[in-house]
């Protein structure tokens, strides 16, 4: 077996086409079908088969791609041990986020790298993706900054490494002046009638929360408008009657600090999981390493200065 069809196998798995895997690996379609059959060679049992016009991994190439993935990881490990013998300048870690964590971290953790030249250096992305598809970010970015409700099923530890950063409360969200600012807290009887911005239908958190008011409001929850952008939400509920959620720590753009009040809802509990994806492989590079730390750090900060 070849290291290299052991991760083409994987990325097969990983990005569910021959065609993609060509682009991932800049090969020609025919070279990745190449390898397939060279690594099928050493098994009795199939390990791809077609569906349709999509070519599949078997349960053997399943386990295969697993097991591959270790040999991945053993052999990136081995690989940094050799560049840090030699004194291998620090590499670029490409760092992904949903919205409203890069408008929080990627500022102070842009400034860091930029500070610290022969430390890690970062190349950002915000991505504004469902909760699936998180994971097939991991394929293309070093570290993925990821969020989930705690009900929704956890991430695939056989994929990814997952390290937790934090576990944000969701909060109702009104403008100063609004008569529910006065209020340490919220009961729900006290949001009827209130008009209500949520995230789009199935999207993110939503479910979780229209659900939840659902359960305990005492009239009907309507949604009236549907925004994602945590920005764009925060912008009307500061200038409107208009109430809605926001994270905690990281929903609340600057500007609008001073415009909005943050109220947890009497015997409600809504929160995210937020939570760094990573390849194993990647984690055996030190600079994967240290911007992960810098991450938890500014993340902890952050929350605590909240």
């Amino acid at each position: 077996m070849d290291v290299h069809h052991l991760r083409t196998l994987r990325e097969l798995r990983d990005r569910g086409s021959v065609t993609a895997v060509a682009d991932a690996l800049r090969l020609s379609p025919s070279a990745v079908s190449q390898q397939l059959a060279v690594l099928q060679r050493s098994f009795d049992a199939p390990l791809t088969e077609q569906r349709g016009r999509v070519l599949v991994l078997t349960a053997a190439g399943e386990r295969l791609a697993d097991a591959g993935g270790e040999v991945i990881e053993a052999m990136a490990r081995a690989e940094q041990s050799v560049s840090q013998f030699l004194g291998a300048p620090a590499e670029t870690v490409t760092v992904t986020a949903f919205h409203s964590a890069a408008l929080a971290w990627f500022p102070e953790l842009i400034a860091r790298s930029l500070a610290d030249p022969d430390g890690a250096q970062i190349r950002c992305r915000d991505e504004d993706v469902s909760i699936p598809d998180f994971l097939d970010l991991t394929a293309d970015h070093d570290i993925v900054i990821a969020h989930r409700s705690p009900t929704a099923p956890e991430w695939p530890t056989r994929r990814v490494r997952v390290i937790p950063v934090l576990e944000e409360p969701i909060d109702l969200a009104v403008r100063r002046g609004h008569p529910l600012a006065a209020h340490d807290s919220v009961r729900l009887s006290d949001l009827d009638g209130a008009t209500w911005l949520a995230a789009h239908e199935g999207f993110a958190l939503e479910p979780l929360i229209v659900q939840t008011l659902a359960a305990g409001a005492g009239s009907p929850i309507e949604i009236t408008h549907r925004v994602n952008e945590f920005n764009v939400a925060a912008a009307i509920i500061a200038r409107t009657d208009t109430i809605g959620f926001l994270p905690r720590y990281t929903g609340l753009p600057a500007a609008l600090h001073d415009e909005i009040v943050l109220r947890p809802i009497r015997g409600v509990s809504i929160s995210r999981d937020i939570d760094l994806l990573v390849r194993p492989e990647r984690l055996a590079r030190a600079s994967v390493r240290e911007v992960i730390e810098r991450i938890l750090d500014v993340a902890r900060r952050h929350s605590g200065a909240r």
